[in-house]
């Protein structure tokens, strides 16, 4: 009975013990399994990253040769266009217009020969949005001036110079309104009939709005084509040491006597000026007769027209006007004056013409 319950107890505990290793080697299983598992996604995952390494760094050097490829391409190019500029003078280099001069002058006549010596000049200087973003425009406000290349584009040779520039004959020589018609060479003045006709001006930053540049003492008619536009650096664009010839230093040759209006001027520019106060860069009439009189301060007949009302005093002993009439458009108007034998401007009358 002793011995039979012995054996029963024994055979209790070797089913445990067993039970016991099965379930050991069942965990040790389990977990092998686990880190098996676990330890192949580990090698997959870093075989997937060197693979993206691998691919990266292939990308890099391949986007590095295309780099290099486009250098040298550029610089061959370069090369070759200085090559051939040097082997032929025609070489062309295509310049777009960014922008358009809607100017107070509307006429080459009267448009002042320099710029600022007509404070109240004014312009918008509009950009092209398709080629400039208004956002190219931000920090030039910090500015009190701007250079503006730009284009001469009422030149009456334009189209041989451009077209056919064989039969385009060069002036080497000008005449000079400061010497009275002198004769000087061409790179020696600023006129605008020049080889390539490109002008070069700088003007007060009144304000920035939006897409354009509101300018002050510009001597740019309306409608010029702009090429570029540059702040002005007083550190370097202005030259104390600078040497010019004697004539250049004349500010009063062409300055007039005094500038006079009649009586009715302003009554008739103010009966007009409702037509006008939405598309005008000024703000009151009174503005746009201060703008008349700072233009006709300065005489703006052309040489031989001043040359033959010099001579016609020569034979006057009277002080009284021309008999010539002469005009200026400004903004669309268009102002009468006469010029004294003593060289006095009186400013007789105002009309509104169709604006183009």
């Amino acid at each position: 009975m002793v011995s039979m319950a012995s054996s029963t107890e024994t055979s209790k505990w070797l089913t445990l013990s067993v039970t016991l290793a099965l379930a050991t080697v069942s965990t040790s299983a389990a977990v092998s399994v686990y880190y098996w598992s676990k330890r192949r996604t580990q090698d997959s995952v870093d075989k997937l990253i060197k693979e993206l390494q691998k691919s990266l760094k292939e990308s890099l050097e391949k986007c590095a040769a295309e780099r290099q490829g486009r250098i040298r391409a550029q610089q061959d190019l370069r090369k070759a266009m200085l090559q051939a500029k040097t082997e032929n003078l025609e070489t062309i280099y295509p310049m777009a217009t960014i922008a358009i001069i809607r100017s107070c002058f509307s006429t080459r006549n009267g448009t002042p020969r320099q710029p600022l010596i007509v404070p109240l000049a004014r312009a918008l200087l509009t950009f092209d949005t398709s080629r400039v973003p208004p956002s190219s425009l931000e920090g030039l406000e910090e500015y009190s001036h701007c250079w503006i290349i730009y284009v001469f584009h009422l030149n009456t040779d334009l189209e041989k110079l451009w077209k056919h520039p064989s039969r385009s004959k060069l002036k080497a020589k000008v005449r000079v309104p400061r010497l009275k018609g002198e004769k000087k060479g061409l790179f020696a003045t600023r006129s605008p009939h020049r080889p390539c006709p490109i002008g070069l001006t700088v003007a007060k930053v009144e304000s920035i709005q939006g897409n354009s540049i509101l300018l002050s003492g510009v001597d740019l008619v309306n409608g010029t084509p702009v090429l570029d536009v540059k702040p002005y650096l007083p550190y370097c664009d202005s030259i104390k040491e600078a040497i010019v010839p004697n004539w250049v230093k004349m500010d009063d040759m062409l300055a007039v006597g005094s500038v006079d209006f009649s009586d009715d001027f302003l009554a008739t520019l103010t009966r007009y000026w409702p037509a006008m106060v939405k598309k005008s860069l000024y703000k009151s009439p009174e503005e746009f007769k201060s703008l008349i009189k700072q233009v006709l301060s300065w005489d703006i007949r052309s040489v031989s027209q001043r040359i033959q009302d010099e001579e016609e005093e020569e034979e006057s002993s009277t002080n009284e006007s021309h008999d010539t009439i002469y005009h200026v458009n400004l903004e669309g108007f268009d102002v009468t004056y006469r010029i004294t034998l003593n060289g006095n401007v009186l400013v007789e009358d105002i009309t509104l013409v169709l604006l183009t």
